[in-house]
């Protein structure tokens, strides 16, 4: 089955804000080079879509309520949600902070049939962490991931071995993985707009027109996708990064933009369970053109303070900046679970003091909801990141 939460970031948003039910929530920075990251179903209706310039949006929908993002309370939520599922089963492969694929062969004898178990997850996310789940269930990962896109939002589909053709042969062609606009273009000129339609193409004619896609394409039309479900227990990396208003050459805000996204970084890091042992810095300059600069350490870390020393020397490596910057990025790759790890950072007892005192952050913040902050990031009113 693929399980996949409506609206995540807004429905996290709602449990302390129902007032907002029913409206048009858009979250994402209210600033005009901004994008949206999660948008209501009323938002919607009006046209407003994920990775949507905010600007736009505002445009399509002036009445909707902005609320600026709390990433480090949507991976604790996620946290929790990949909790609900491994509960269920092993075989849990998570594919963002929101969804996942889950086989739940091995779960039917203990619960029951499948669509039972997919109704007890989508209650049980309901009363533990107050938001909705649409579920899709199907024998192969392709039909299900269909099927929870089709009954969303709040909605359960089951498409049994007898129905998957027929169903899928009365979808559009875009329905298919790997069909996006352009190659929906180029089958449409061909007069192929349907599943049905793909299914009913040879394969050396579909090679031809769309390469070694095509015979892909073709197995799909048919609902053959033997891929298993693959557990991962560990993102591959994680990060943050923020675009300027203005484009800007200033080391000090540059400097301060780091800082703020070393302690995002390393929330997000302690949230998971999590150590890094690749720092990495990401420029994007006024032209678009994109650097990267990595560093791998000989001890792992978590530390907020640790992974912005290592940000500013990759900062320093890059030298003299031909122009100014856009986008600046901070990623921490090749992660390790923390208790698995020896954590013994220097012999400078302030690294392991900083460690600490972070952790000792992570439990206000967990306590009265609010994140505290360095005080050179802390900006007139500005009392929450």
């Amino acid at each position: 089955m693929h399980v996949d939460m409506d609206a995540f970031f807004v429905s996290v948003e709602l449990r302390t804000r129902p007032e907002l039910r029913g409206r048009p929530v858009i979250v994402g920075f209210p600033a005009e080079r901004s994008v949206v990251l999660s948008a209501s179903y009323e938002a919607r209706a009006f046209g407003v879509k994920s990775a949507m310039p905010m600007a736009v949006a505002a445009r399509m929908c002036p009445q909707a309520v902005i609320i600026e993002p709390r990433h480090k309370l949507y991976y604790e939520v996620s946290a929790q949600l990949m909790g609900i599922f491994e509960s269920v089963t092993e075989l849990v492969e998570p594919l963002s902070v929101d969804e996942a694929f889950l086989d739940v062969t091995g779960a039917i004898r203990r619960l029951g049939p499948p669509r039972g178990i997919a109704e007890m997850i989508r209650r049980q996310v309901a009363s533990e962490l107050g938001i909705t789940a649409s579920v899709g269930i199907a024998e192969t990962k392709f039909v299900a991931k269909i099927a929870s896109t089709r009954c969303k939002p709040d909605g359960l589909l089951l498409i049994g071995p007898d129905e998957t053709v027929p169903y899928l042969h009365s979808l559009p062609v875009g329905a298919l993985w790997g069909v996006g606009a352009k190659t929906a273009d180029v089958l449409a000129r061909m007069g192929i707009r349907t599943v049905a339609d793909v299914a009913a193409t040879p394969v050396p004619a579909l090679k031809k027109m769309l390469g070694a896609t095509g015979e892909h394409v073709h197995r799909l039309s048919w609902g053959i996708d033997p891929r298993p479900v693959t557990p991962i227990r560990l993102e591959k990396s994680i990060g943050a990064e923020e675009t300027f208003a203005v484009d800007t050459a200033d080391d000090a805000l540059l400097h301060r933009e780091l800082l703020r996204l070393s302690h995002r970084t390393a929330a997000r890091l302690r949230a998971a369970g999590t150590v890094a042992r690749t720092v990495a810095l990401k420029l994007r300059f006024a032209d678009f053109s994109t650097i990267t600069r990595s560093r791998t350490l000989q001890t792992p870390v978590d530390s907020a303070q640790l992974i912005y020393a290592v940000v500013l020397q990759l900062l320093e490596s890059v030298g003299e900046r031909a122009m100014t910057v856009r986008l600046v990025g901070v990623r921490a790759e090749q992660l390790e679970e923390a208790a698995r790890t020896s954590l013994q950072l220097s012999i400078d007892r302030r690294d392991e003091n900083w460690r600490a005192a972070e952790q000792a952050l992570d439990a206000v913040s967990r306590k009265f909801g609010k994140s505290v902050l360095p005080a050179r990031l802390m900006g007139p009113g500005n009392t929450s990141e």
